[in-house]
């Protein structure tokens, strides 16, 4: 028999239903992942004794191969970024399909004003607008590019939670109508030659110093706020969230202007990164910040999940991705791997809420 104890009321506390905290069970998945990556590259013949992530030629200061480290958190940091925006929608009950078009338009915009007016000596080639826009201190296309992306969340939210139009069909509105902006902005040709104070902002490893700072800003912020208890609260029962006196409409909004803008944010690193923007850029980055959210143990019915369970499912998906290529697998079969990994996260997450109710 279990061992209880007594609490208020004569109720008892049966400890094996104890379970641990799902970050840590994301956790453990990461390292199994990493241990059967490695297992791989040892034992299988055509990998001829190879490591994922250690050392083995001596070619670093460390056991680790950083090389790859900074492949998997390079190529995870900036949609990163968009998933946790994602997330807070997602845990309100939501989805936001609009991001990935969202990152090019924003890069687009953005970039056409943070063009240097000489490449070379020579007028720079690829100028959208004149020498008004050119050369502008750093901070004003990252303002103008961040003021889009709240604009496009203000309509977004307005739209789900004034309107009661679906969020999915809502963002998927939007998803077009972005994609469409990134391609007319320019009429579809890249735009470059930034100048050298934007092209830090994603130089070497500073998406992700960018990615790691939000995430523990955030992670706070739905922590400790009344922000973050309001968004739990209304993914979890939104009828009794607005009985209890929260202004769920105001605070939909709000959420969805946060994650487009931190979708727009991500746009801007990515373009500075490339030293470019491209109506193309973003593409499936929407779902690829929904499934770190997913397999972060977010639930797409509201209500449960963490910040840092989004981080643990970026790295989760990063490592599988980066895994992948490690082991020769043919690119199509990684997709069709990927989306089963995605559609296992979510049946998981089903099984987890018919256990808890």
């Amino acid at each position: 028999m279990a061992d209880t104890s007594h609490g208020t009321g004569g109720l008892t506390f049966d400890k094996s239903k104890r379970s641990w905290p799902n970050e840590l069970n994301i956790l453990l998945a990461l390292i199994i992942i990493i241990v059967i990556f490695e297992a791989i590259g040892q034992f299988a013949p055509y990998m001829r004794d190879q490591s994922f992530l250690f050392d083995t030629k001596d070619r670093f200061d460390s056991i680790f191969n950083e090389a790859r480290l900074q492949i998997i958190v390079l190529q995870v940091a900036i949609i990163g970024i968009i998933a946790l925006g994602v997330t807070q929608v997602i845990i309100t009950a939501g989805i936001d399909l609009s991001s990935g078009p969202l990152v090019a338009a924003t890069a687009m915009i953005a970039m056409s004003f943070a063009q240097t007016e000489l490449v070379n000596g020579q007028p720079n080639p690829k100028a959208l607008f004149g020498t008004w826009a050119m050369d502008l201190p750093v901070i004003v296309p990252v303002v103008i590019g961040l003021t889009f992306g709240a604009m496009i969340g203000a309509i977004n939210g307005t739209f789900v939670a004034y309107l009661r139009i679906p969020p999915f069909i809502a963002t998927l509105g939007m998803f077009l109508i972005c994609r469409g902006i990134a391609l007319w902005w320019s009429g579809g040709n890249p735009v470059s030659f930034p100048t050298d104070s934007y092209a830090f902002l994603g130089s070497g490893m500073m998406p992700v110093v960018w990615f790691v700072a939000l995430a523990i800003v955030f992670q706070l912020i739905m922590s400790f706020t009344v922000y973050g208890k309001h968004t739990y609260a209304i993914g979890s029962n939104e009828e009794a969230a607005r009985m209890s006196g929260i202004n769920v409409r105001r605070h939909k909004v709000m959420v969805y202007m946060i994650a487009s803008i931190l979708a727009a944010f991500a746009g801007i690193v990515l373009s500075s990164k490339a030293s470019t923007a491209q109506a193309g850029m973003g593409e499936f980055y929407e779902l690829f910040a929904i499934a770190m959210a997913v397999i972060g143990g977010i639930s797409l019915t509201g209500g449960r999940g963490s910040i840092i369970g989004t981080v643990l499912g970026a790295m989760v998906l990063g490592v599988i991705r980066s895994g992948f290529t490690y082991i020769k697998l043919d690119g199509s079969y990684q997709l069709m791997a990927m989306g089963a990994i995605i559609i296992a996260a979510v049946i998981l997450d089903q099984y987890r809420q018919r256990n808890r109710a």
